[in-house]
């Protein structure tokens, strides 16, 4: 059986360039909805308002800084030494793996295997 197929939503500092390594899920961007500079907070809900499922970030402290559990999507943090493609591509298989398991309500890491 596939993998279910999610909504998820490119936080500004997640590169564009990793869109099409998703190609099974509905990627959008935040830049790409209009939404760069919106605050966290914010985010969370309008993302949850669009039907987004999935939020993937670099932002380490979103987890600590927003409440994460009352927002209803699941937040997939990145963990990379930087957030640049080179990096981040390192981490895009884990992200596959980890995205049809992803709870809403719930943050999770990321890391490289």
């Amino acid at each position: 059986m596939p993998p279910a197929r999610r909504r998820v939503l490119f936080d500004e500092s997640v590169p564009h360039d990793l869109v099409p390594l998703l190609a099974e899920h509905e990627v959008a961007t935040v830049q790409a909805l209009g939404w760069a500079g919106t605050k966290n907070g914010a985010l969370l809900r309008a993302a949850r308002s669009a039907g987004y499922e999935v939020l993937v970030t670099t932002d380490r402290n979103m987890p600590y800084q927003q409440n994460v559990a009352a927002s209803g999507l699941a937040l997939l943090v990145l963990r990379a030494p930087s957030s640049r493609v080179a990096d981040l591509l390192r981490v895009v298989p884990a992200l596959l793996a980890a995205l049809p398991e992803a709870v809403p309500g719930a943050a999770t890491e990321v890391r490289a295997a």
